[in-house]
């Protein structure tokens, strides 16, 4: 199982983490997620089917994309 972080700019309400939550929660291979506003950073723990570029693409399709 691997553990990644993510700084997503775009995170500015608890909406914000509850959607990333549910959308990346629905993702196969995706175990645990974690969005905190404070930080601005998603933490999400997977193993495939899974990818860290998976995840990223799902992110932007939502309009959160990542901070390169």
């Amino acid at each position: 199982m691997e553990k990644i972080t993510y700084e997503v700019p775009g995170i500015n309400c608890r909406h914000c983490t509850h959607t990333i939550q549910m959308e990346l929660s629905d993702l196969s291979g995706v175990k645990s997620v974690s969005a905190d506003v404070d930080t601005k950073e998603v933490i999400v723990t997977f193993e495939p089917p899974a990818t860290p570029e998976a995840i990223e693409n799902l992110l932007a399709e939502i309009n959160y994309p990542v901070k390169k």
